[in-house]
């Protein structure tokens, strides 16, 4: 069964710039992409590079008035979503190089903040049963607010607010994931079950892959509760959400709407 998706959204820009977007459904292994359809207008000066980790490509754009998106794409989705309490946690020294970057602090996320807190907090637990505990209390224990917090907000603010958006709860689980010694790294997707309906922020994490001896998987985390993770859409991944924002200008600029519908057929 596709999912199938579109979105709509537009920005004026105040003078001359460059603006890298990332709002497309990644090609990747996981998900087939089916009857793309991507319109940018003014579209005279655009220029595709690949993503963080070669998971989804950006667009390079450089324009000095409105510019409109309209994308509309149906995936159908392959995933293997493994029970979190099955897998165990890799011993750091057997973690692949490209996963290592996913331990350290980032922008938004400061893991050494939180070592105490998640020994006290979770102590017993390791591996998935380590990440489940994490999920299963930042559910408990946030709000989540719209307008609780802006682009700045990092998780230690997160944490002292208890309140915040599916961005703050993704940087949240990531960052007590990495003071957990579990690589994270952050998620942006289309996902069904998310109310109301717009770009998603959640987290995955790297653990050992029971089908695989000595091998790891990455497996989507939602603190949010609310994403079908078997039928999520995945845009990319990065540290946080620097990373993957959909719309980075380099200049002022002034965002008018953004629109997302979504359904699985």
């Amino acid at each position: 069964m596709p999912t199938n998706l579109s979105t709509r959204f537009a920005f004026d820009l105040d003078q001359p710039a460059s603006v890298l977007l990332q709002f497309e459904a990644a090609n990747i292994p996981e998900q087939k992409l089916l009857d793309v359809s991507c319109k940018i207008s003014p579209g005279d000066t655009l220029t595709r590079v690949p993503a963080q980790d070669m998971i989804g490509e950006r667009i390079w754009l450089h324009a000095d008035s409105r510019v409109e998106v309209q994308y509309e794409v149906s995936v159908d989705v392959n995933r293997v979503v493994h029970p979190l309490d099955d897998l165990a946690q890799m011993p750091p020294h057997k973690l692949p190089g490209e996963a290592v970057k996913f331990l350290l602090a980032s922008r938004f996320c400061h893991p050494t903040q939180f070592l105490s807190f998640t020994e006290n907090q979770f102590g017993g637990t390791q591996g998935g049963q380590r990440i489940a505990a994490i999920r299963d209390w930042i559910e408990e224990n946030f709000s989540y607010t719209p307008g609780a917090s802006g682009p700045e907000t990092t998780a230690t603010d997160t944490f002292h607010a208890l309140a915040g958006v599916c961005r703050d709860y993704a940087h949240m689980l990531v960052t007590l994931a990495r003071a957990s010694t579990i690589p994270a790294r952050y998620v942006a997707c289309f996902a069904p079950g998310v109310t109301p309906q717009d770009f998603h922020a959640l987290a995955e994490v790297f653990l050992a892959d029971p089908e695989m001896p000595d091998g790891g998987t990455w497996q989507m985390v939602d603190p949010t509760g609310m994403a079908d993770l078997s039928r999520a859409v995945k845009i990319g991944v990065g540290r946080d959400a620097a990373d993957v924002s959909f719309v980075t200008s380099f200049a002022p600029m002034q965002f008018e709407y953004v629109h997302v519908d979504l359904e699985v057929a």
